[in-house]
């Protein structure tokens, strides 16, 4: 099969020439790339080569592209953070699009990587927990942007993008500095095709709907790419019923001497019916929030200068009834943030020199500092400042990469250390090792500070937690197979957490029968995590993918804790997708859970009195999509928990059994 090679320059794209060697084009870019039609016979190809490779392994891609007569090429420029590490897939849209997933939530549900906590049906709130971390451990990055909410984790991942847009989902292994303890998850968006315009129907058991129209628009050196959408279900129990608006625009402009522009903005609308959500004995509780966010990106190449920089910003409101109808806490965060960088390549290499600012707010009915005059329905807020500055330098040989970053990172609670160190070997074609180590750390949430109720006491004395992570990689990649394996060590300290005292003379008076908002010694954390799989573009058999994920930590068993205690031990998960009487096809996905930890249990609805502490139970979980699909239009059938199995990620929260949804894609402008 033939292929071309092509070199990116400052100056643009040149075509060098025809070359037989397999990947030869992607070898010479270094970079993320698409080829389009062709005038002459050629496959698609999809190589994420950052995530494989990692060489100058960078979160904060930007999609670019380039159009050469009838030759489309979608590359990336970056924009460097502070990191050193390599990438970790978590999910990639042509390799699942025939997986039975509706949402990101059910996407990563089946990488060994991530712990999806869910507390209703279809996403209505979930938390993404990565590598034994909780979700405050863990930064949320669109495109390369970070729009981790500083109230609570519970909100950072409320982004108003859905799974048709969404290119590609990453774990950043190590993010030094401030924001990422356990890591970073970056969510990518790209469109389909250069210019289309796509429709999405769907519906099912418990007053399910979905309706999402999308498409992009792509002319000279300019696209734009949008989708706007509405989820809605009755509930698969009393009070779980919930709607959900998103709307999303993305556009880059290549202004040639101006530079390179990348523009997001998008919004959601949410309300759910929150059953035993955040007091499990309370059948009654809802919940609304609502989330603008925007980003402007600017890269320059000037020789072998580049510059960037990046400004965003994210708006999120909420509302929390204790009886739906009857407003308890209402909250609005602020988060504004700045970036700037730049690179120089030479001879030994590509130095960075950059630095980041971050300023969170918050209004509140009960979190920070009391107002002198109440702002609306506000009486609390609260503000901060932090940053990092940091130096990065990369190398790359023909089979040897190395990368290391220090720098500083500053916030109201002193200065840190800043830094991390990755190596990475390739002995022979398709096989790689890696070893890579950094600092991370995270501040405590407005939340872990401020928030009192009269089961919960807090805690103004938190300051931040630390961690030191240490990891080992292999990646083999052969024809249509590929299997890889990774090893992490995370010694943290100073950790938070809400620590439950016993209404007995041993415990503090005033924190007897009550949570408190603490920081423990340390907790340190241990795991492994194993991928393989088969792919083929033809025949019966196309996919095949099995995954396992094994977490233990050493934290001290007799300390009742909120989260620490509670990770995902075990994780296995088994996917086959088979194509069948020219076009159908029909895809499988079942998961084992084994989660560590224990709940209080409430047996009667809307009675605290009644309690027990129950284990969590292992899980399986079987779902299916049967696919007919024909030139412009896909009509599927989803089927998620085919074995009803009742379990539960989070307390005693059940959640859905067997359902039933069914739709059709209509896709016009390939």
């Amino acid at each position: 099969m033939e292929h071309i090679q092509v070199q990116i320059s400052p100056i643009g794209a040149r075509w060098r020439r025809w070359d037989r060697k397999g990947w030869s084009a992607f070898a010479s870019l270094h970079r993320s790339v698409s080829i389009g039609v062709l005038a002459v016979g050629m496959s698609i190809l999809l190589l994420a080569t950052q995530g494989a490779s990692a060489q100058t392994a960078d979160t904060t891609a930007v999609l670019k592209t380039l159009r050469i007569r009838e030759v489309g090429v979608t590359g990336s420029q970056t924009a460097p953070t502070r990191n050193a590490q390599s990438h970790t897939p978590l999910f990639d849209r042509k390799a699942q699009a025939t997986a039975p997933v509706q949402t990101l939530e059910s996407a990563l549900r089946l990488t060994p990587s991530a712990d999806i906590r869910e507390r209703g049906g279809r996403g209505a709130q979930a938390d993404i927990l990565v590598r034994g971390g909780s979700s405050d451990q863990t930064m949320i990055l669109l495109n390369g942007i970070d729009f981790t909410d500083a109230r609570t984790g519970h909100q950072s991942h409320s982004l108003p993008v859905d799974l048709d847009c969404i290119s590609a989902v990453e774990l950043i292994d190590g993010v030094p500095g401030v924001g990422a303890y356990a890591g970073a998850v970056n969510i990518r968006t790209a469109p389909l095709h250069p210019t289309y315009l796509r429709f999405e129907g769907s519906g099912g058991q418990y007053g399910y709907g979905y309706g999402n129209l999308s498409g992009a628009v792509t002319s000279g050196r300019f696209s734009l790419f949008g989708a706007a959408s509405h989820r809605r279900s009755d509930g698969y129990r009393h009070n779980t019923d919930f709607t959900n608006w998103n709307t999303f625009v993305r556009a880059t402009y290549d202004g040639r001497r101006a530079g390179f522009f990348d523009f997001q903005a998008g919004w959601q609308d949410r309300d759910f019916g929150s059953n035993g959500f955040y007091a499990a004995y309370n059948p009654d509780q809802w919940e609304h929030t609502s989330t603008t966010l925007t980003s402007l990106r600017w890269t320059k190449s000037l020789g072998r200068f580049s510059l960037g920089a990046a400004v965003s910003y994210r708006l999120n409101f909420d509302r929390y009834d204790w009886t739906r109808g009857t407003a308890l806490n209402r909250h609005r965060t602020d988060n504004a943030g700045a970036k700037l960088w730049a690179d120089y390549a030479w001879a030994a290499g590509t130095t960075t020199f950059g630095g980041d600012w971050a300023f969170n707010h918050i209004y509140s009915t009960n979190l920070g500092e009391p107002l002198a005059v109440p702002e609306g329905h506000y009486t609390h807020a609260k503000a901060r400042h932090t940053g990092n500055v940091w130096l990065r330098h990369a190398k790359n040989w023909r089979r040897f990469d190395v990368a290391l970053s220090g720098g500083v990172s500053l916030t109201p609670y002193g200065t840190s250390a800043l830094w991390s160190v990755s190596a990475g070997y390739a002995p022979t074609d398709g096989l790689r090792l890696e070893a890579g180590a950094w600092q991370s750390m995270r501040l405590p949430t407005f939340t872990d500070l401020y928030y009192s109720s009269p089961a919960q006491i807090n805690n103004l004395d938190l300051t931040p937690e630390h961690a030191v992570t240490y990891r080992l990689g292999a990646s083999y990649m052969k024809r249509c197979w590929n299997v890889s394996g990774r090893l992490y060590y995370r010694l943290g300290r100073d950790l938070i957490d809400w620590v439950w005292y016993d209404d007995s003379p041993e415990s503090p008076e005033a924190w007897r029968g009550k949570w408190h908002s603490e920081q423990s010694s340390r907790l340190n954390t241990f795991g492994a995590e194993l991928s393989g799989g088969y792919a083929a573009e033809e025949g019966f058999l196309r996919r095949v993918t099995l995954s396992y994920g094994y977490i233990t930590n050493d934290r001290n068993a007799d300390i009742i804790a909120k989260s620490a205690m509670d990770f995902l031990r075990h994780k296995a998960a088994l996917s086959v997708g088979v194509h069948f009487l020219r076009r159908m096809s029909l895809t499988l996905t079942g998961s084992v859970y084994d989660r560590n930890g224990s709940y209080t249990a409430y047996p009667v609805a809307g009675n605290s009195s009644i309690s027990e502490i129950r284990d969590y139970e292992p899980y399986f979980l079987l779902d299916g999509r049967l696919t007919w699909e024909k030139g412009w239009c896909r009509l599927y059938v989803d089927a998620t928990n085919l074995t009803d199995t009742r379990y539960c990620d989070i307390g005693g929260l059940r959640l859905p059994g067997l359902w039933c949804t069914g739709g059709v894609v209509l896709t016009f402008g390939r």
